[in-house]
């Protein structure tokens, strides 16, 4: 309840935060930010992250794992360039977040003194959906809230808002009092006439296939896409590269994660005459191994939120329009087919063998089965080991697995980080590579310094696996780099006041894995693995 009309622009940004559920700041303090964070309300809680990287990846596992937008704090041009990386994975995973950075005094900015950021808005360009720096003051909580509104409305998206640090303590205008009970409501319904289209094209198709991606996760669809599915009987892939998984890994249908060639997902789609391709591009292609992308006669539906995706797909017939929506009209409204149902999948296979002092992926993964809850929450940054991962896991629930939708390293540990912050009823176990752990390690402080619950599992095989893969397809043989010998990361770990031990066998990983799953503390987890050429 407000006491009275007048107000700092820190005051009313605060109570526009507030009433948008944005108290979690994530950030990594300047000079320029701590007007800022001046009389920091009691109800706000400040997850303080030691280097920006880190503290975008944090905000990016907990925006994905929570389903609302996350607040970021970050210090000018040199804090902002220091997360550009981490940015590049929230930009393709469509998460909300709002930036933020401080800017020198406005009467120092055209002096270019140090700290100042010359042409703010340009800097995060063009992985942002929109950015702004305030012409004065008093515009500072407008723009908050068109920050906050934009972020959230389809498709979801990072946002930035450069802000000189004199403003803060400037009087709001009366005005701002309205923005902090604004609500903004996206809703991108097919029509009739569209939702004819698409529900004939299904029920005529011979041989469909579905094709998956993170919006339909993020949109709470994942139970339309199973009823769709079912009643198609369509297997079912996941979007290359996508930033989670919105399907059940053991249904009748799931497939996988198609590969990111185009060469790769023509064959693999070649006998189908439709491919419903739902919230995700088509297709984020990776690996450069050419050829057609699809045979003459298949045709391809798109639905997604994002215009952008749907301008820049290279064939099909694209829907703009809500995930979420659109696959509740057709799981209801598509005919049962005729077509017998697909088998069901066959038992696990059993792991590769490991040897006497490495544990093979395959044995790794089973374990997590066996051991950790049925509804852990896995974030997954160990690019090498992805196939391992999908013949052994077994997820089930919504929000159980996230990955860096761009690729880009750094984002395993942060994430890890903030997804469990986002969860107090699931746990969060990071599955890292030793070579992208790196990237992000001073997570670890924070994790101990907020006593955030999370398990990290450090896969250590002494080299960039999957930098291996690519000097084969490429034919570049053994080049320098290519390998990260001489890390102990249980010592790293204690370093930063994790608990930490380090494992070479199954039976040491379940006894470690067990204990991690019994303390209600941050627990890191070295695990020796097999590396396979």
């Amino acid at each position: 309840m407000r006491l009275s009309l007048t107000h700092t622009i820190r005051a009313e940004t605060m109570e526009i935060l507030r009433q948008n559920k944005l108290t979690t700041v994530f950030g990594n303090p300047g000079s320029n930010e701590l007007p800022f964070l001046q009389d920091f309300p009691e109800d706000f809680q400040y997850i303080l992250g030691l280097h920006e990287g880190a503290v975008i990846s944090m905000a990016d596992g907990f925006a994905q794992a929570s389903g609302n937008a996350a607040f970021v704090n970050l210090h000018a041009a040199s804090g902002s360039g220091n997360a550009m990386g981490g940015l590049t994975n929230a930009a393709y995973s469509h998460s909300p977040l709002v930036i933020t950075a401080g800017q020198q005094v406005r009467s120092m900015v055209g002096l270019e003194a140090m700290l100042a950021n010359m042409d703010a808005p340009s800097l995060p360009q063009p992985l942002v959906k929109w950015s702004a720096e305030p012409l004065c003051a008093e515009d500072v909580p407008r723009t908050i809230s068109q920050a906050v509104h934009i972020s959230q409305l389809p498709a979801k998206g990072p946002v930035y808002v450069s802000i000189p640090y004199d403003d803060w303590d400037k009087t709001s205008p009366s005005e701002a009092r309205h923005l902090a009970g604004r609500t903004t409501t996206a809703a991108q319904a097919l029509s009739a006439e569209q939702a004819r289209e698409l529900i004939d094209e299904l029920d005529s198709a011979t041989n469909p296939v579905i094709v998956l991606g993170p919006e339909v996760d993020a949109d709470y669809a994942n139970d339309f896409a199973v009823t769709l599915a079912d009643k198609l009987a369509a297997p079912v892939w996941i979007a290359p590269s996508a930033s989670r998984c919105p399907f059940p890994t053991r249904h009748r249908s799931f497939r996988g994660v198609l590969p990111a060639s185009i060469k790769d997902i023509s064959e693999i789609l070649h006998d189908h005459d439709v491919v419903l391709v739902v919230g995700a591009p088509v297709f984020r292609y990776h690996q450069y191994v050419p050829g057609a992308y699809l045979k003459d006669g298949t045709r391809i539906l798109h639905v997604t939120s994002d215009a952008g995706e749907a301008a820049r797909a290279p064939m099909g017939n694209s829907y703009v329009a809500s995930v979420r929506g659109t696959l509740q009209t057709l799981a209801e409204a598509v005919n049962q087919t005729i077509r017998e149902p697909l088998p069901e999948l066959p038992e696990f296979a059993e792991p590769a063998a490991s040897t006497f002092d490495a544990i093979h992926p395959e044995a790794v993964f089973e374990e997590l089965r066996i051991t950790a809850p049925a509804d852990t929450v896995y974030v997954k940054e160990s690019t090498s080991t992805s196939a391992a991962f999908w013949q052994q896991m077994d997820l089930k629930q919504q929000g159980s697995y996230f990955f860096p939708a761009s690729g880009g390293l750094g984002f395993g540990l942060p994430a890890t980080v903030g997804a469990q912050l986002a969860h107090k009823d699931r746990r969060v176990i990071g599955i890292i590579g030793d070579g992208s752990a790196n990237y992000g390690i001073t997570a670890l402080w924070t994790a101990a310094q907020y006593n955030i619950p999370c398990i990290f599992l450090i896969m250590k095989n002494g080299t960039y696996g999957a930098l291996r893969g690519f000097s084969k397809l490429l034919g570049t043989g053994e080049t320098p780099g290519l390998d990260v010998p001489g890390l102990d990361f249980a010592q790293i770990a204690s370093g930063y006041g994790v608990a930490a031990e380090s494992v070479s066998t199954r039976e040491a990983l379940r006894a470690a894995l067990l204990k991690a799953l019994e303390s209600q503390k941050p627990a890191l987890i070295e695990i020796h693995t097999q590396f396979e050429s």
